[in-house]
């Protein structure tokens, strides 16, 4: 109700015409790449009854996030790039960063999910089909869209609550919370600390979780060095890729203080555009099974 901002100017990725007209070109190749290569998978997945195991359920859902996630950002960026004024209403901002927030989170705890559905299956492969039954794997994925809900509600609500009544120049090409809360009219040391201490130790956490998991995996790898286990390493290996490519630059952006370190737009495309688009990618040209099943399809 105090704030007297209306919209905010979005000043992107560049400020000379020709680049962004590239970067239109390359950031548009990008996301169609993200829209095919995950419907395809999902479609794949779906109609495929050999693809019926947790790990393929599992990676179903995390093309379905893909495609929601890219999704926030990606075609405002596009249109901005060939837009002359660059801006975004309040109400839309704060959309922005809500869902960005909302998929993000619960793609960091689905990859949470999908190693442990590793871990379960080499680990303990005797009791993998008791535990990661379809109802649990309902349950789970239930969990990472709850947990990514309860983090985005937390982070938009500090954010709205914030007085805005003077600059309104964010420098990124999308609403995230460290360059909105610069903005504000008011003293953010508490409330920069709160945000990253939400998001920044969900991203922390997830990670070494994941780091953990895939350790215990390697060392059962190096034990039984099986053909299977084998196969097994090479997955996991994809997984880790993923994990690292979405999870650093995260850890980098949102654990530190927000008003202390300029936000680092460029650092932010790797988790919006690139992981996206590594997904598809990765699950298929490293998996026999998807392939054989996207020829027959």
């Amino acid at each position: 109700n105090f704030s007297r901002v209306t919209e905010f100017i979005l000043l992107g990725l560049s400020d000379t015409r020709e680049l962004q007209v590239l970067l239109f070109t390359f950031f548009f190749l990008a996301y169609t790449m993200v829209l095919l290569g995950n419907l395809l998978i999902i479609v794949t997945v779906r109609s495929d009854p050999k693809l019926s195991s947790p790990m393929y359920f599992l990676l179903c859902n995390l093309s379905f996030i893909d495609i929601c996630c890219t999704s926030v950002t990606s075609p405002r960026m596009l249109v901005d790039l060939l837009s002359r004024r660059k801006t975004i209403a309040f109400e839309d901002c704060m959309a922005q960063l809500f869902f960005l927030h909302f998929v993000g989170a619960s793609e960091m705890f689905l990859l949470t999910v999908m190693a442990y559905d590793r871990y379960a299956a080499i680990c303990k492969p005797l009791h993998y089909t008791a535990t990661m039954s379809r109802q649990f794997c309902w349950l789970l994925v239930a969990a990472c869209w709850a947990g990514g809900f309860l983090h985005s509600i937390i982070q938009t609500l500090l954010t709205i609550q914030l007085p805005f009544c003077g600059p309104n120049k964010i420098d990124s090409y999308f609403c995230d919370v460290p360059p909105v809360i610069r903005l504000a009219c008011t003293d953010i040391y508490v409330t920069e600390w709160l945000m990253a201490s939400n998001s920044g130790l969900i991203s922390l956490v997830c990670f070494l979780v994941l780091v953990t998991s895939y350790t215990f995996i390697l060392v059962t790898v190096r034990v039984r060095l099986s053909e299977g286990h084998w196969k097994a390493l090479s997955t996991c290996a994809s997984h880790v890729i993923v994990v690292t490519v979405f999870f650093v630059p995260c850890i980098f952006i949102y654990l530190r203080p927000f008003s202390t370190f300029p936000s680092d737009k460029h650092v932010c495309v790797i988790y919006t555009v690139f992981s996206p688009v590594m997904n598809p990618l990765i699950y298929t040209l490293r998996n026999r099974e998807v392939k054989a099943s996207m020829w027959r399809l």
